[in-house]
């Protein structure tokens, strides 16, 4: 009795039917727990539950005639149709939609459709094949008689059709209705047919060379970018060196009273490219001067590295007694040395770009796409200027771009660098 009651009291649950093993064995723990899910009706089993005929009383079909009215010749046909049905319509009847062409009487011809190019005959043949074949006018014009009529397009059918619609439609509306009237322009589905044939026309060496042209187009397109990016980049440091002059000369003359009673909502006018931007302490507390002096980690390390060098190369010792003089004075100094390392960035970016249009021309010159050359003056690096003239050649044979240059924009900086070290190294020349 007590092995009974245990097994009775334990929950034994069965694999479903059609369940299989290794999916089971994931609901299942091996401490014999509940599965966390259950199938919610165990008693039909893990499978769909098919269905059960026999339920219902089976309704009656008859063997029974119907007529189709897409037909005209009145032919009978017969199939299996249940028995409430009888004496309905046909259900595929719906899908029969025919075009309502319109008709035209001899009077309304004569008085409005006259046409010089079309007869009577061939219009009453274009309106019986639009009868025919539902205004397909490929196929009309396939079973259009061309030996007996002028030959006609299909857009010379199409708009003798559409014009007579439109005629028709205008002379048997009722006045101040608002009409929508069909309008075909032939000549613009002609010129359209021709582009397409033109385009499936072309030949292998049409299809590289147009790739090629736009290519050449989007490269031409991303240059224009970068050269609006430096040049707006380059006017920014113009105006942050005019600004930052500007505002230690007002610094100098204001006196030194009113300096700690700035605003605080007060922006400086110096965009944030314009030197170094150092912070400013004005917590409570105890704070060192050299403190003012550490450069913010907005300065990257090779700003920091070209900036070391130029102090060194000016005689500048690198941590000097930070007085409160001395540390403002130190500020301004690598503030406008770093002014001046973006400066010369920009203008060594500058140097490369009319090198690179230099040598270009000079390779479009060579092609003899471009005219003869005028000297007009000289450069600062004692090149000449060249004038460019309209070549007489074919603009086809041009060529877009050249790819390579003999100066690359580290070589510039160095060649510009290697010019203002002189000016560098004297202090009293600095901005």
């Amino acid at each position: 009795q007590k092995k009974s009651k245990k097994s009775s009291e334990t929950l034994t649950f069965k694999r479903p039917e059609g369940m299989h093993r290794e999916v089971y064995a994931l609901l299942y723990s091996d401490k014999k727990d509940a599965p966390p899910l259950l199938p919610s009706d165990t008693t039909q089993g893990y499978r769909t539950v098919k269905a059960k005929l026999g339920s219902k009383k089976v309704r009656p079909w008859k063997w029974m005639p119907f007529t189709n009215p897409a037909r005209k010749d009145g032919a009978m046909f017969y199939h299996w149709r249940r028995a409430a049905e009888e004496g309905k319509d046909y259900p595929f009847a719906r899908f029969n939609k025919t075009v309502q062409v319109p008709v035209y009487s001899e009077q309304e011809y004569q008085m409005y459709l006259h046409d010089d190019a079309w007869t009577k005959a061939e219009t009453d043949h274009l309106f019986d094949l639009a009868r025919r074949f539902d205004l397909r006018f490929v196929v009309i014009h396939d079973r259009y008689d061309h030996q007996q009529f002028k030959k006609r397009s299909v857009e010379d059918l199409k708009e003798r059709y559409y014009h007579i619609c439109a005629k028709l439609a205008n002379i048997r509306a009722a006045p101040g209705t608002d009409l929508k009237i069909p309008v075909f322009d032939a000549g613009h589905e002609r010129r359209r047919k021709e582009q397409l044939e033109r385009l499936y026309n072309r030949t292998p060496e049409q299809v590289a060379e147009e790739e090629y042209l736009i290519q050449e187009l989007r490269k031409i397109e991303t240059r224009k970018k970068e050269r609006e990016k430096r040049t707006q980049d380059l006017q920014k440091l113009i105006t942050a060196a005019d600004t930052t002059t500007e505002q230690r000369r007002a610094e100098r003359k204001a006196p030194k009273k009113k300096l700690p009673q700035k605003k605080e909502t007060e922006k400086p006018a110096v965009p944030e490219t314009a030197g170094i931007k150092f912070p400013d302490f004005k917590s409570a507390g105890v704070t060192l001067r050299s403190q003012r002096m550490k450069l913010p980690s907005s300065v990257g390390q090779k700003k920091i590295k070209a900036l070391e060098q130029m102090l060194m190369e000016l005689g500048v010792d690198l941590n000097p007694m930070p007085t409160e003089e001395i540390v403002q004075m130190f500020n301004e100094l690598r503030s406008d040395l770093v002014l001046l390392y973006e400066l010369k960035q920009a203008f060594a970016n500058c140097e490369y770009e009319l090198q690179m249009l230099r040598h270009r021309y000079e390779a479009l010159a060579k092609a003899g796409s471009i005219g003869p050359l005028s000297v007009e003056g000289a450069h600062p690096d004692g090149q000449t200027g060249l004038s460019i003239e309209e070549g007489k050649g074919d603009t086809k044979d041009q060529i877009i771009d050249v790819v390579g240059a003999p100066l690359t924009p580290n070589s510039v900086r160095r060649k510009v660098g290697g010019a203002e070290q002189g000016a560098l190294r004297s202090p009293t020349q600095m901005p």
